[in-house]
């Protein structure tokens, strides 16, 4: 009988039958007996904004609210291989593998991984050449504990003898590996900083050199400590949590507390702008057994060249970050459709055109002080002289004519990667931390999406004419016989059509 009764309600309320159990009632009306939904409110636009502290000694406290049980929680520090001119380089290198190993109040990873598992929690570290951020996901009603073993991991690391010599094991088969991966783009990343930034701020090596591996020591370790883990220098970033309960714990578990390494002033900070060189960086390498097995990868040539753009922080951001969208790119056997950048420059010029490339992609990297924007390329050995003038050329074209068709869908797909990128908490909580470590403030999507409807063909004019007036950057990977000198890649960049010097061409 209940089963019975069961169906009859079942039908009564399911639309599966002639007409369904209210034929009358249209899609926009609520069905009748049925509760009211109760949706989540918002009390005010306050709600959406990111809350910024300052706190005594010049931590900052920022956060922004996101409804969810879970919240991501980290701690940012302006420090970075950049950083590293005075030491030895790969310290920064060093400290993200040792991040969350013991502390004062953990006697090991595993304790640490332990706590954080009761709150359903994750943690990672990361460093790149300005930031170092340790963060942890976790839910919001952990919050307390979650800042006392951030600030722990942070101030109060053991780094013991074992834990350092597992680091050098970790180390050493990281460099192996970065040199054994098919797709070399890591590697080329290093080069063209180190091209363009010659032995300065960010052309410092992110990796720790094999040289250096066995000389880092907890002294060294704690001597780097000692002038960048500053609360001066340090954002504490929330995403999911309410702001005042964030600050309460800052104030408990990171203000007033002295660091392992001691408490004195900082008195070595490299506070150096960088210094764009150009040139070119070239490796000699076989890559015809990089990748092995049923269907290997032919060997390949890597070229990137690459120009200077602009800081972050400077109104010409946008346009660059446009320009990057417009030149777009990707690999040759890329899936999808216009949705995956079909349309941009680098597809329909170059991957279109040429089938024997693999590879035509766009980056641009940016910095508190500088900006580096650059294309990669790979094609086979014999047909380096050719990829090379076709990237010249793309270069030159850039402060050509901008349609104004392909500029609006640069610039809606930027919008939208934008936005969607910012549907993710741990990205919402990077976004919130870079901006605040860097400016002590944060634009809202809103406003950037501002920024970007404003940029008109005349600035990416603009921006590339100031662009082509550099040295270009290069880095060249493989077997490098047909490779053009640094000379003619930087006459086809001042030519009007970017081609290679035809006495080049006749003599080759």
């Amino acid at each position: 009988q209940p089963r019975a009764s069961g169906l009859a309600v079942y039908r009564q309320f399911s639309s599966g039958g002639a007409g369904g159990g209210y034929p009358g009632v249209p899609l926009t009306q609520p069905l009748p007996g049925l509760p009211a939904p109760a949706f989540a409110a918002v009390d005010g636009q306050e709600k959406f904004e990111t809350r910024v502290t300052a706190l005594d000694g010049g931590l900052r406290v920022a956060s922004q609210n996101k409804f969810g049980q879970f919240c991501t929680v980290g701690v940012l520090i302006n420090s970075g291989s950049r950083h590293e001119t005075k030491y030895l380089s790969g310290i920064s290198h060093f400290l993200e593998k040792l991040a969350f190993s013991s502390t004062a109040q953990f006697g090991s990873k595993d304790e640490i991984l332990l706590t954080l598992e009761k709150h359903g929690g994750i943690c990672d570290c990361q460093a790149s050449r300005d930031t170092t951020m340790y963060a942890v996901s976790a839910e919001a009603k952990g919050l307390d504990t979650v800042v006392n073993l951030l600030a722990d991991v942070v101030l109060q690391p053991r780094l013991s003898d074992e834990e350092i010599e597992m680091t050098r094991l970790a180390i050493r088969f990281e460099l192996e590996d970065l040199n054994m991966r098919p797709d070399p783009e890591p590697l080329l990343t290093e080069m063209i900083h180190a091209a363009a930034y010659r032995d300065n701020t960010v052309g410092l090596n992110r990796f720790c050199p094999v040289e250096n591996i066995e000389k880092m020591d907890r002294k060294i370790l704690h001597s780097y400590l000692k002038n960048y883990y500053t609360p001066d220098r340090m954002v504490l970033a929330g995403v999911g949590i309410e702001h005042e309960q964030l600050v309460e714990c800052a104030k408990k578990y990171l203000l007033g507390v002295n660091p392992v390494w001691g408490s004195a002033k900082s008195k070595d900070i490299d506070r150096s702008v960088a210094q764009y060189t150009g040139g070119i960086i070239k490796v000699e390498k076989d890559m015809s057994n990089v990748s092995l097995g049923p269907t290997p990868i032919p060997e390949l040539t890597h070229i990137m060249i690459g120009l200077e753009s602009c800081s972050f922080l400077e109104d010409d951001f946008i346009p660059f970050a446009v320009l990057n969208m417009m030149m777009g790119g990707g690999g040759s056997f890329s899936a999808g459709g216009p949705g995956k950048g079909m349309f941009t420059r680098l597809y329909l010029n170059v991957l279109n055109r040429h089938h024997w490339m693999y590879n035509a992609t766009s980056y641009h990297h940016s910095y508190e002080d500088t900006g580096l924007l650059c294309i990669h390329a790979s094609a086979d050995p014999k047909q380096v002289r050719e990829m090379v003038e076709i990237l010249t050329k793309e270069f030159v074209l850039m402060s050509g004519t901008v349609g104004e068709v392909e500029l609006e869908r640069a610039k809606t797909q930027l919008k939208s990667m934008l936005m969607m990128n910012l549907e993710s908490r741990p990205v919402i909580f990077e976004d919130v931390g870079r901006q605040v470590l860097a400016t002590s403030t944060r634009k809202l999507p809103h406003e950037l999406c501002d920024l970007i409807n404003n940029v008109k063909a005349s600035d990416i004019k603009r921006v590339v004419t100031k662009m082509l007036r550099n040295k270009p950057a290069v880095a060249a990977l493989g077997d490098l016989t047909e490779l053009p000198t640094y000379e003619h890649i930087q006459a086809a960049l001042s030519s009007k059509d970017g081609q290679l010097p035809r006495m080049y061409r006749l003599f080759r």
